[in-house]
């Protein structure tokens, strides 16, 4: 997992306001030019963080260190570098920061205990809050790495069956193309022998037998009668068949698609309206096709908490929409994921938009007329 690329932003802007505000409250403001320094100081290190994190991290607590040691702050040892403790942490280095932040509290036991002889009651309240806010925070973050990593392996997965599903229909198409020039081979080339053969006897006994004529060309009728029925079932193969697609891949497989993407930690609701029954297999297999690219987005891209499906079926068309409470980013839209949506749904006569949505998120809506 990466960092998001807004971290940096975001950490500088909390450190910004953090520092001061926690030097005030601890009573650790004793000049204010030193505070705001040190603020402005933590939080500009704080833009490099996702390409140096550990660098930050040293550089942040030998910045604390220095300006308490030297008093000009006068609370705080690790705390005011808690964003560069959580930076590491969520660059997968809990275990470094974990003995980062042990040293630095170490080290500021000694000074306080020894340098600054101050009493045991005040040294060990501010090291243990200190110690106890940290181990908070790094906990925080492991679990949100930890998390976002989940949903990372269940977007991939989600990924892999889409491509899987669609390795396999093109398979099964390649497979019932051969099948279909084969029995239109038989049917086609069988016929016209067949049906030559009868007209030449008609043509040669026109004369002479007229009743063998008129039977020889009884028969080429209902030859090319029954041919016409094969090529028949044959086009109906055509015309169905080319969208027949893997079994899952329809409205009946959307609920083992919900089932991942909860166990991803995403709160997913679904709701439909109308009678499912009435859909045809190809739109719901475009239905089908849309929720999984919009719900891999979402686990993927989003950073969202819950996803909403609705499915609302008319005699006239389906309406699907999947919206989610994320960051509203645009990031699966630039992709072929939404553009393949858009051109499946378009193949069926309908329409699909994605985009942030106007509370918020990102939403995908498609409509697909069922007579098409």
């Amino acid at each position: 997992m990466t960092m998001p690329r807004s971290l940096p932003w975001v950490a500088a802007a909390l450190t910004l306001v953090g520092v001061p505000a926690g030097l005030a409250v601890t009573g650790g403001n004793l000049q204010d030019v030193m505070t705001a320094t040190i603020g402005v100081w933590l939080a500009m290190l704080m833009l490099v963080v996702r390409r140096w994190p550990l660098t930050v991290l040293i550089v942040s607590v030998l910045t604390v260190v220095a300006w308490r040691s030297s008093d000009l702050i006068g609370s705080g040892w690790a705390w005011p570098a808690t964003a560069a403790f959580a930076a590491l942490a969520l660059a997968g280095r809990l275990r470094t920061a974990v003995v980062a932040g042990a040293l630095t509290l170490w080290y500021g036991l000694a000074w306080d205990a020894f340098v600054e002889q101050y009493d045991s009651d005040r040294v060990l309240g501010q090291l243990g809050g200190e110690a106890l806010w940290l181990a908070a925070v790094l906990a925080a973050a492991s679990a949100y790495r930890s998390t976002r990593r989940w949903q990372d392996a269940v977007a991939a997965r989600l990924e892999q069956s889409l491509h899987e599903q669609e390795l396999q229909a093109l398979r099964r198409r390649a497979e019932e193309r051969v099948g279909i020039a084969r029995d239109l081979h038989d049917v086609v080339s069988h016929t016209l022998a067949v049906v030559g053969v009868h007209l030449n006897v008609a043509l040669d006994a026109f004369d002479e037998e007229p009743e063998e004529a008129r039977d020889a060309l009884r028969l080429a009728q209902d030859v090319r009668g029954r041919a016409m029925s094969d090529l028949k079932s044959l086009v109906d193969v055509l015309r169905e068949g080319n969208r027949i697609e893997t079994p899952a891949a329809g409205l009946e497989g959307l609920a083992g698609l919900t089932d991942q993407v909860r166990a991803a930690g995403i709160e997913v609701t679904v709701t439909e309206l109308g009678e499912r029954a009435e859909v045809p297999a190809p739109v719901a297999t475009a239905v089908y096709r849309v929720v999984q690219e919009a719900l891999t987005n979402t686990v993927r891209h989003a950073r969202a908490t819950r996803v909403t499906v609705t499915l609302d079926y008319t005699p006239a068309s389906v309406t699907v929409e999947v919206t989610d409470d994320g960051a509203g980013e645009a990031t699966g839209t630039q992709g072929h994921g939404i553009m393949g949506m858009r051109e499946r749904v378009a193949a069926l006569g309908g329409a699909l938009t994605a985009g942030p949505g106007p509370a918020g998120g990102f939403t995908v809506r498609a409509m697909l007329p069922v007579a098409a």
